[in-house]
C-alpha cells in the first residue's frame, strides 16, 4: 500500500479572490447517506448538487454512506473507495470527510444491554480509521446528531441515548484533537440548541435527521472554521452559499 502522510492543515488553502476544485470523498453512515430527507437528499447531496451549477466552485463530491455501517466497516472500505475515485486524471481524492460512531454506541436489545460496539474497541478501531484515513489525505469528522431518546428503540432493537452519545463522541473528539483533525461537535452544538430546537429537525424514528435537520447539519459545515483552513471555499463564497440555503 503506498500511502503519504499528510496533515489536515495539508497546503490547501488558496488565495482570498478564487478557488482550487477538488475532489472530495464523504464516508460513514446515514447521516452522510442522507436517510430522513426525501426531499434534498441530506446535506451531501446538496453540497453535490450545489456544486455541479456553472458558478459554482465546481467541487466534485462522492457520498459514500451506507446505513447502518460502524466504525470498523468504514475503516474496511475506506481506500478501496478512496482509490477508485480517481477518474480525473486518476488523481486521488483531495479531502476525505468522515462522520461515523452513532450506530457503535447503541445497545442492544434492552436500554442496559450490551453496547453493539464494545467501547474499548470502539477506542481502537477509531483510531485505526483515523490513521488510516490521514495517510491517504487531509481528513475532516463532523459528529453525530443526539437522538430522541423516547422515540428509542430503533427498529425494535437498538437503544440509543444521550449518555452513550456523549462518550463514544468525546473518545471520537479526543481522538481527532490528537492526530489534529478538525472534528465538528454536531452533538453538542444541537444539544446546546435546546429540546424544542433538535425534536424539530429529527424524523419520526427518532434517530435520523429530516430536511429541516439535515439543512441545520449543512449550515454548520458550511460555517465551520475548517472548511476553510483545507480550502473548501473564500469567505464570498460562503456567503453566496448561505444565501442560497436560505432561499431553497
Amino acid at each position: 500500500m503506498h500511502t503519504f502522510l499528510a496533515s489536515s492543515s495539508m497546503q490547501l488553502s488558496v488565495p482570498p479572490n478564487h478557488f482550487q476544485s477538488m475532489k472530495i470523498v464523504a464516508l460513514g453512515d446515514s447521516l452522510i447517506y442522507g436517510f430522513g430527507d426525501p426531499e434534498k437528499g441530506g446535506w451531501i447531496e446538496q453540497l453535490r448538487r450545489w456544486w455541479m451549477l456553472p458558478d459554482s466552485a465546481g467541487h466534485v463530491l462522492y457520498n459514500l454512506g451506507v446505513r447502518g455501517d460502524r466504525t470498523q466497516q468504514v475503516a474496511q472500505r475506506l481506500e478501496v473507495e478512496f482509490r477508485h475515485r480517481g477518474e480525473l486524471r486518476n488523481r486521488v481524492p483531495d479531502l476525505i470527510i468522515l462522520s461515523v460512531g452513532v450506530n457503535d454506541s447503541a445497545r442492544l436489545a434492552r436500554p442496559d444491554g450490551r453496547s453493539y460496539t464494545d467501547f474499548t474497541l470502539f477506542e481502537k478501531e477509531i483510531a485505526t480509521l483515523l490513521d488510516l484515513a490521514q495517510q491517504l489525505c487531509p481528513v475532516l469528522f463532523v459528529g453525530m446528531v443526539p437522538v430522541d431518546e423516547a422515540k428509542m428503540p430503533f427498529l425494535d432493537c437498538f437503544y440509543y441515548n444521550h449518555v452513550d452519545q456523549y462518550r463514544y463522541k468525546e473518545a471520537t473528539r479526543l481522538a481527532c484533537t490528537k492526530r489534529q483533525i478538525p472534528y465538528l461537535d454536531i452533538f453538542e452544538k444541537w444539544m446546546e440548541r435546546g429540546e424544542n430546537w433538535r425534536l424539530k429537525r429529527l424524523s419520526e424514528d427518532g434517530l435520523h435527521p429530516n430536511t429541516l435537520g439535515y439543512q441545520a447539519l449543512l449550515e454548520d459545515v458550511i460555517n465551520w472554521d475548517a472548511i476553510h483552513s483545507v480550502g473548501f471555499a473564500n469567505a464570498a463564497y460562503h456567503s453566496q452559499f448561505n444565501y442560497h440555503l436560505k432561499q431553497s
